[in-house]
């Protein structure tokens, strides 16, 4: 029932290939979810002060991903997709091992500095809040972001494992990667937070520690079916050799998509520091549990823009553009109706939601929680869009489309909206909580006409053109 063969994806019915890719997708981003809300758990027993340096730090710690995983991640999906469309294996393998290379290689040049200079950073980003507090978030958020830089390499590798197998059709060895990550991460937290048995107490350290040996568990497996054989060999001795030309193509499909990461995580940054200087503690708690509650909504459009992205491009590699047009407008549909069911249960009932998630929360702190997923809701079809669009675009090569997409959708429209209601309009922190879904929209409004006016003007047959041409 959950076999997928490079058949059934360029010439089955639509529906099937996409739902089969992406369901074991859409259970891996919910035990991803899963690990989030765990971690969460585990270091609000620990303090509140350490929930905070995790919220603090979590925009900082999305735009080392940014830099260092990205482009690996969707550079390796889209070629081994596109080259299994076109029956190319010998590419596909060249391209499985030109991603993991570039994926340990740039998590070391991005991993490094970020651990020399995680303190200094997040300073500067805590400097409109009172001393004490700036001592406190930073020493803990830097502790915690040093042990992630470290394990930048690993964690990208792991993405790159991943992406390989989802460009190949074989979305449930990524799931069970992620598994056996979340798996040792949910049994290593308590464990090396707290200091239970012979281990040490590490604190908010373990919580990252966790993080990063639950990912090398999930990365000896994928090497486990690499070794074995799984889809008839995706690695090879003909293919373990670095090629510069495999690298620079690689990096000009994976490369935009992590300016479009940056693009957005720098604004989330900003916009961080201005949660912070609106509504202080109260409202960066709100900003962080929205944060973790979109993290969850957003689960269905995630797991099928990957999907479509495997889809759109195998199906450019078989020369059938009509077919990835197709897969884009009902992935969109899929997506935006998915959406919309998330949005009006959490706008009914965001008090539960909220308590749900950090039943600590009370006061202001909890007053402001239940307005931002009140806020977030009516923007929830309008991801849905965004990030089908973003996968239509991306499997065709177009990356650099939603890069610039992201660019005008994060620094043209919310963070003016979010500055100029803060600052301007003294509308207070909730006025960055409509930047964030009057940006959404916007954002959905302006990717679909450009989708739909590329398409008419011949975009997926010269994406086919390229593929043949690349296989050559």
């Amino acid at each position: 029932m959950l076999d997928l063969s490079p058949e059934d994806i360029t010439e089955g019915p639509l529906l099937r290939a996409l739902a089969v890719l992406s369901a074991p997708l859409l259970a891996q981003n919910l035990v991803l979810v899963a690990q989030e809300v765990i971690d969460l758990f585990w270091l609000g027993r620990l303090s509140g002060d350490a929930v905070a340096a995790t919220g603090f730090v979590f925009p900082v710690m999305a735009l080392l991903f940014a830099l260092a995983v990205f482009a690996p991640f969707v550079g390796t999906q889209v070629l081994v997709s596109q080259r299994i469309g076109g029956e190319d294996a010998g590419g596909a393998r060249r391209a499985v091992f030109t991603g993991f290379a570039v994926a340990i290689g740039g998590g070391l040049v991005v991993g490094i500095p970020a651990y020399l200079g995680a303190r200094p950073l997040l300073e500067l980003l805590a400097f409109t809040q009172p001393e004490a507090m700036i001592d406190t978030v930073t020493r803990l958020g830097a502790a915690y972001l040093g042990v992630i830089a470290l394990g930048l390499p690993i964690l990208a590798a792991t993405d790159a494992a991943e992406a390989a197998f989802v460009g190949w059709g074989d979305s449930r060895a990524s799931l069970w990667m992620n598994l056996v990550a979340v798996g040792s991460n949910i049994v290593l937290d308590p464990i090396l937070i707290f200091g239970i048995g012979p281990f040490p107490a590490l604190g908010i350290r373990g919580a990252a520690l966790a993080t990063v040996l639950g990912s090398a568990f999930g990365l000896a497996l994928a090497a486990g079916f690499l070794v074995r054989g799984r889809n008839d060999g995706m690695v090879s001795r003909a293919a373990a050799r670095i090629d510069l030309g495999e690298v620079r193509e690689l990096l000009d499909i994976g490369l935009p998509t992590a300016g479009q990461q940056v693009a957005s995580q720098s604004v989330r940054i900003v916009i961080v520091a201005v949660v912070f200087a609106a509504g202080g503690a109260a409202g960066l708690a709100a900003y962080i549990v929205g944060a973790r509650v979109a993290t969850i909504a957003f689960v269905p459009a995630s797991g099928l823009q990957q999907a479509a992205q495997s889809v759109v491009g195998q199906n450019l590699g078989a020369s059938n553009p009509r077919r990835a047009n197709r897969t884009t407008w009902l992935g969109v549909s899929l997506a935006v109706g998915a959406l919309s069911v998330v949005g009006v249960i959490q706008w009914l009932v965001p008090g539960p939601i909220a308590t749900l998630l950090v039943p600590e929360l009370s006061g202001e702190a909890f007053g402001l929680s239940v307005t931002y997923l009140e806020i977030l809701a009516y923007g929830y079809p309008a991801i849905g869009a965004v990030y089908l669009f973003q996968g239509g675009f991306n499997g065709a090569r177009r990356t650099r489309v939603s890069f610039l997409a992201s660019v005008v959708q994060y620094w043209a429209i919310r963070l003016p909206i979010a500055l100029v209601g803060v600052f301007a309009l003294m509308i207070g922190v909730s006025a960055v909580f409509w930047a964030v879904t009057l940006s959404n929209i916007a954002a959905a409004i302006g990717l679909g006409w450009y989708y739909r006016y590329s398409t008419r003007e011949g975009m997926l047959e010269r994406a086919t053109d390229a593929t043949a041409q690349s296989a050559d």
